[in-house]
């Protein structure tokens, strides 16, 4: 199962792995008290696609866009797979730093791993 959670946040037991998918580090932070066990920047998004957005509403849309053809990147690509073979044996949680817990890259993230998820059962089905 994929989850995701503010990097503000406790860590908590059902976390499962921890992956931290900002490119940057998150403001207000210090490196020793965050705990993940990954922080796999080819998936993040890119500074220019991260830029025009700005966290903006209006932009999302095209933002999603962007992001989803960045992360058909043959690198993003295998640590998704990874990624979403490590989630249908454990909880994988991805960590992000966005205030907006509606509008961010994570959902989007969360949304391609899941349906890797679902395009792997339907094949196993």
């Amino acid at each position: 199962m994929v989850k995701i959670k503010r990097v503000y946040e406790a860590e908590s037991r059902g976390d499962g792995y921890r992956v931290l998918v900002d490119r940057l580090w998150p403001r207000g932070v210090k490196k020793s008290e965050l705990k993940f066990d990954e922080w796999p920047k080819e998936i993040c998004p890119s500074t220019e696609i991260r830029k025009a957005f700005a966290h903006d509403p209006g932009k999302f849309s095209e933002f999603r866009t962007k992001y989803k053809k960045e992360l058909r990147s043959v690198e993003a690509s295998h640590k998704l797979v990874d990624l979403s073979k490590r989630a249908r044996r454990h909880n994988v949680t991805l960590l992000y730093a966005a205030h907006d817990e509606k509008i961010n890259h994570a959902i989007i993230l969360k949304e391609v791993l899941d349906s890797l998820m679902e395009d792997k059962e339907a094949s196993l089905g």
